[in-house]
């Protein structure tokens, strides 16, 4: 493995044969936590600079795992992943593949509580400019909004790798479509149908995936993101939530979706990041 500087980002040649890395990352330690649980023995702590990985012990399939709560919302989450992801490639070891794993909001009725979204799109959804202008304002006096790129800047969307979103699909029984990142969690009926109208696809909304999709992306590492829904987006209604359920589901997810990392070869489906 070698590490290469290219247009001031830190990057790693493919690791060959060795058995894949994969860095988890999740908001909080109940959803590392879920994770960890759909796998044999105790996780060790690994602390860095920054953080604290939970490794756990190799898997049967040789894959090696890394655990990270990397805090809420989308500039820690990126800021965390970032940090593993620099520590590993300068000792040597660089990750194969990044996922953002946790509990969010679905968007009914497509993903009700307590099912599972893959994403095909990882996008930011209020990485923008509200406008009076072009893009807005609705027909109900809303403000109209315009994403980063149409300012001239930034990405808004990273693509995790279709095979392996398929794949992944077709092991754990997840629905795909686009998983939204925002930095308010969306809590009114009119915002939930402001974001489904802008993202026609959009199945689930979290507050980490394209914060953990840039980090990734800085290093050329491809990326997955996988949500159990808690509760529906809209309207904060405590009572309906299920994050038990969720929690669960998340961990029976990974169960399922381990053989499914470590068998897809990453160097034949690579998302395109230049």
């Amino acid at each position: 493995m070698e590490l290469h500087t290219q247009e001031g980002l830190l990057t790693t040649s493919p690791s060959g044969t060795a058995p894949p890395r994969v860095l988890v990352a999740t908001a909080v330690p109940v959803e590392r936590d879920a994770v960890a649980r759909a796998f044999d023995g105790t996780p060790s702590r690994v602390p860095l600079p920054a953080a604290t990985l939970a490794r756990l012990l190799p898997h049967p399939g040789g894959a090696e795992y890394d655990l990270l709560a990397a805090g809420v919302g989308p500039g820690l989450a990126a800021a965390s992943t970032a940090g593993a992801l620099t520590a590993a490639a300068l000792r040597g070891t660089p990750y194969d593949l990044v996922v953002s794993a946790g509990i969010g909001g679905g968007f009914l009725p497509d993903a009700p509580p307590a099912s599972l979204v893959l994403a095909e799109e990882i996008t930011a959804a209020d990485l923008g400019a509200e406008t009076d202008g072009a893009g807005g304002p609705g027909a109900d006096g809303t403000p109209g909004f315009l994403p980063v790129t149409d300012l001239g800047f930034g990405t808004v969307t990273h693509l995790p790798p279709a095979a392996l979103v398929r794949r992944a699909a077709e092991a754990t029984g997840a629905r795909t479509g686009t998983v939204l990142t925002v930095s308010t969690v969306t809590g009114t009926a009119r915002r939930a149908a402001e974001l489904r109208a802008r993202h026609p696809r959009a199945l689930a909304e979290a507050m980490e995936g394209f914060g953990v999709a840039e980090a990734a992306a800085a290093h050329r590492t491809p990326v997955l993101e996988i949500r159990a829904v808690s509760n529906p987006v809209g309207p904060r209604d405590r009572a309906a939530w299920r994050i038990g359920d969720a929690l669960a589901a998340l961990t029976v997810a990974f169960g399922k979706l381990a053989p499914v990392l470590e068998s897809w070869n990453p160097h034949d489906d690579r998302t395109d990041r230049d």
